[in-house]
């Protein structure tokens, strides 16, 4: 990864961080493994699905063009 990338990524990990704290039940984060397990869960429920839809949408277009003849 360059460091453009990585400081782009770390801006977007940044906003995205902001936006998933603003919606975390703050009562239940009282301690590390707590604020580790609100962090998975909401991972998983809100940034990895929109991954795998866009990695997946990126493979199926690179498949179609190394495809087409």
């Amino acid at each position: 990864m360059t460091p453009e990338d990585q400081q782009t990524l770390n801006e977007h990990v940044q906003a995205i961080a902001q936006i998933l704290y603003k919606d975390a039940d703050k009562s239940k984060m009282t301690n590390l493994a707590e604020i580790e397990a609100m962090v998975r869960s909401q991972v998983q429920k809100h940034v990895t699905p929109e991954l795998g839809i866009f990695l997946s949408q990126a493979l199926a277009k690179q498949l179609k063009d190394t495809s087409a003849p």
